[in-house]
């Protein structure tokens, strides 16, 4: 790339609903600090490569952009987004010792052993949909069908919320990270309803408190007088339904989708189901399509990167998918290889910031191609890869629909 090169719009555009954008390997090799412009028509700096994007990530003094900040905005002027523009953001979006103390409280809940004592009821839900998807009949959308009520039951088990609420959860955490598929009142209204139903859920707690997450750190603040307010225990709950539910329902289709791509690949997966775990870290690393932005930080300061002295105030997106295909960490990496170990994608981001979920995103992925493999062997795409399709401006990625056979 030279300075006469037109400005890069994200997303950057594809050759198909699987593959990386082109540019990706042309940024990493030439212009790894690249200029980009968003939807808002905003402008940032876009990060490729792996080191840059990982020693950005893990840098303490950087996190997402607040409404303070006036960072670089995705979504254009009245389009929806809560996630996407800050405006609306959690007040979870805070930073530093803050920050750290939330990590605290909450990570004692993710914990492998708890993770452990989840599978079960996992893998029962699992079964449970995939039946139910067999008796309907192929052709199937395993998108509908598996990927997206199994994290909502997920999800709702965790929070204490009923299950019956799922409808209302998936509606909730499209509004929070969809650019383009709703107004600005639309979100607006979504967001008020959302913080309005899990105040509600908290006091609930509060009043009767059970297993759940909420419960556990409403009990830990009056066993230790120490603990999260009303309000972060109710932004705790939006933000783990957003993160937990979007993200998994999406990465559950595509997972599948790339799997039975080349179904040597869900061959081998039969022949060896040892392969499963290290099968599903690849597929992280190998999806293409999270959205196309990346994770934002917003610089309160300057930061050099490569020799490149970006400014304070610039807003940076950390492309973690364009950094999982790093030639300089791993080998072949436009192939998918189901045995790679060890593997360091940065799928999950790093440092103090990353995916607090991470574990329970792993597990319910393993359940489900366990399952599926268990059930049914024959499963393949319904479609050729090519038909598949995108869902339109969603920060997370995703395809509208998984078509199965078996």
């Amino acid at each position: 790339m030279s300075q006469h090169d037109p400005l890069l719009r994200l997303p950057l555009p594809t050759d198909g609903p699987l593959d990386p954008p082109p540019d990706w390997k042309r940024l990493r090799e030439q212009c790894p600090v690249a200029t980009v412009e968003l939807p808002s028509g905003d402008t940032g700096t876009l990060l490729t490569r792996y080191d840059h994007v990982k020693a950005l990530l893990s840098d303490s003094r950087f996190s997402r952009p607040t409404a303070e900040d006036n960072g670089a905005r995705i979504a254009p002027e009245g389009a929806g987004g809560v996630s996407t523009n800050s405006d609306m953001s959690l007040s979870l979006h805070f930073k530093g010792e803050g920050h750290q103390r939330w990590r605290r409280h909450v990570g004692k809940y993710f914990t492998a052993k708890r993770m452990t004592a989840l599978r079960p009821a996992m893998t029962e839900t699992a079964e449970t949909l995939v039946d139910a998807m067999v008796k309907s009949g192929p052709p199937a959308d395993l998108k509908a069908a598996l990927g997206f009520p199994l994290p909502v039951f997920v999800i709702c088990d965790l929070l204490g919320a009923p299950a019956e609420d799922r409808n209302r959860f998936s509606y909730w955490s499209d509004a929070f990270l969809n650019v383009s598929r709703y107004s600005k009142d639309e979100t607006r209204a979504a967001h008020g309803d959302f913080v309005t139903y899990m105040s509600e859920l908290v006091t609930a707690k509060r009043g009767e408190p059970g297993e759940d997450l909420i419960s556990m750190l409403i009990e830990e603040s009056r066993a230790e007088g120490e603990g999260l307010t009303d309000a972060e225990l109710r932004d705790t709950g939006m933000a783990l339904l957003v993160a937990g539910h979007e993200t998994t329902a999406n990465m559950i289709g595509k997972m599948v989708a790339l799997l039975l791509a080349d179904r040597t690949r869900w061959e081998r997966l039969l022949a060896d189901p040892s392969l499963i775990r290290t099968a599903v870290d690849e597929v992280l690393r190998s999806d293409a399509n999270l959205g196309g932005y990346g994770i934002r930080r917003y610089l309160s300061e300057d930061f050099e990167v490569d020799g490149t002295v970006l400014p304070g105030g610039t807003t940076v997106f950390c492309g973690l998918s364009a950094a999982n295909r790093d030639e300089q960490v791993f080998p072949a990496a436009d192939e998918m290889d189901l045995t790679r170990s060890p593997n360091p994608h940065l799928t999950f981001g790093a440092g103090a910031h990353s995916c607090l979920g991470q574990s329970l995103a792993r597990t319910e992925l393993q359940v489900v191609l366990e399952v599926l493999l268990r059930t049914l062997p024959s499963l393949d795409l319904a479609v050729p890869v090519t038909e598949l399709q995108q869902v339109e401006g969603l920060t997370v990625g995703g395809l509208r629909e998984v078509p199965v056979r078996w």
